[in-house]
């Protein structure tokens, strides 16, 4: 079932945007000091629009540094004061947001893990009702695309029409050099989806270092992602919590300075015409691929029958193994990824193997088994 949200564009936000929005702010309020220390810093880039700061953090372990609370509020309030920049924090429970709006806070997010959780959804969304505030919504820890779309069809429905969503990676189940794995098609096939919706990375998060953030938040904007949300901190070695992913003033400054900030479109006749040859010569070539399988396929159910008729297994490791090879060595020499290839393969052989099997179920059904 397709969504059916309509959203706020972000220049209807009341941000006085400067287009993509970008929010900064230490991952921690920890003190009244450092939240301000944090802000005035990057209140004097004039890009940013939205200081951000967590008030509670309930680690994943007890014992640590588990936020401000309601104090923090108060700081965040100053900050709204002193710099003019407007404030956001994460909310998790109704009592987070009901104090939110009490201080005045312009924006909330709602975390991951609050977005794998429907009953506190809904939840929030009960206090929500009636209120205008800015909601973003991070994607959940595993990668669950109907998950994230459940969580803004609650919130749209509690009447917040001013929603974004935030990608910030997912939990990893394997060794990698980032924090979490991005898994950029999720928040594609999401745009797709809602077209409507802003999408803002967290590229802190998906880093998980700071000398990665840079390169994370450059790919989110080539990707044509509408913000980003980066953790900047005033001291990262002595931050209380994800100190290693937070980067200092000076290194968010110089940051925004080097990334290369994209249009959507041209209004150049020549860019237009070039695009629109190279495109059609794509959907032909698209279409040529697609004839191509289902020729393969037709092969393959031949296989299939045959199959079934001798009494021969499906899967046949040795030919598997010589496809593989064979096929990401002709990849190789025409320029393309080795994993690349072997997805497409994977995928290929995965439909193959289904088609085969129904045959033979087929046959069983026949017999009467």
């Amino acid at each position: 079932m397709e969504p059916r949200i309509e959203i706020s564009p972000l220049t209807e936000w009341g941000l006085n945007l400067n287009y993509p929005l970008i929010i900064a702010g230490p991952c921690s309020a920890e003190s009244e000091e450092q939240v301000l220390t944090a802000a005035h810093a990057i209140a004097r880039n004039g890009n940013v629009r939205v200081f951000r700061a967590g008030i509670w953090k309930p680690r994943t372990r007890p014992g640590g540094f588990e936020g401000a609370g309601e104090k923090g509020l108060q700081w965040l309030k100053s900050v709204k004061d002193e710099t003019g920049l407007a404030v956001a924090t994460e909310v998790a429970m109704p009592q987070h947001l009901e104090l939110a709006l009490k201080y005045g806070i312009d924006m909330v997010w709602v975390g991951a893990r609050t977005t794998t959780n429907p009953f506190l959804v809904e939840q929030l969304a009960s206090v929500l009702a009636g209120t205008s505030i800015p909601v973003l919504v991070k994607n959940p820890i595993t990668p669950d695309l109907e998950l994230w779309i459940g969580t803004l069809e609650r919130l749209w429905r509690s009447g917040i029409t001013r929603l974004a969503a935030i990608h910030r990676g997912f939990h990893p189940y394997e060794r990698s050099r980032l924090r979490n794995i991005p898994k950029w098609e999720l928040a594609i096939d999401l745009k797709s989806r809602i077209p409507s919706l802003p999408i803002i990375c967290d590229p802190s998060h998906i880093a998980g270092a700071a000398n990665l953030v840079p390169e994370i938040a450059q790919h989110a904007l080539d990707l044509s992602m509408d913000g980003l949300m980066v953790e900047v901190h005033p001291n990262p070695a002595i931050a209380l919590s994800d100190a290693r992913q937070q980067l200092t003033p000076d290194a968010f400054t110089n940051m925004l300075s080097e990334l290369t900030f994209h249009q959507n479109t041209s209004v150049n006749n020549e860019f237009a015409n070039f695009l629109e040859q190279v495109r059609n010569k794509i959907d032909s070539i698209d279409q040529q691929i697609i004839e191509l399988l289902a020729n393969r396929m037709r092969l393959v159910e031949q296989i299939g029958e045959y199959k079934r008729t001798n009494n021969v297994t499906i899967f046949q490791l040795r030919r598997w193994e010589k496809i593989l090879e064979s096929r990401i060595e002709c990849g190789k020499r025409l320029g393309l990824d080795e994993e690349y290839i072997k997805s497409l393969l994977q995928l290929v052989h995965k439909e193959s193997i289904k088609k085969q099997a129904e045959i033979l179920r087929g046959n069983r059904l026949t017999n009467g088994e």
